[in-house]
């Protein structure tokens, strides 16, 4: 029987430690693609891939659009992740993204960017 990759975007994907998020932001290194900026960091831990994301209040003043804008960076990244193909098992990778476009995006926008932003990923560890 085929299995099919795990789409499921659990607890323990997320990335939300205080901690974990200052050290990410202290030590991370980024990549921009369009109005995404991705920021990143290869940690000690358990393995796996935690993720978060993040949007300003600067351009966005309503919780609403922001909300939005978030729930579309997790839906794009959800389902492109498994194309991350993280196999350390003494290495946590950790990521997020923070949209600083001006304007809201539609879905393909996001998702075009999202996807950009892990192949250009993947090529830094290639």
């Amino acid at each position: 029987m085929n299995t099919l990759p795990s789409y499921r975007l659990g607890k323990n994907d997320r990335l939300k430690s205080r901690k974990q998020i200052q050290q990410l932001f202290a030590s991370g290194k980024a990549l921009q693609q369009d109005s995404i900026r991705l920021i990143y960091l290869v940690d000690e831990g358990k393995g796996g891939i935690r993720a978060g994301v993040s949007v300003s209040t600067r351009y966005f003043k309503r919780a609403v659009d922001r909300n939005r804008i978030k729930r579309l960076m997790r839906e794009a990244y959800r389902l492109q992740r498994h194309q991350l193909e993280w196999n350390q098992e003494e290495k946590e990778l950790h990521l997020f993204w923070i949209y600083q476009g001006r304007e809201m995006p539609d879905y393909a926008l996001v998702y075009e960017a999202i996807g950009k932003s892990i192949v250009r990923l993947k090529k830094k560890w290639a």
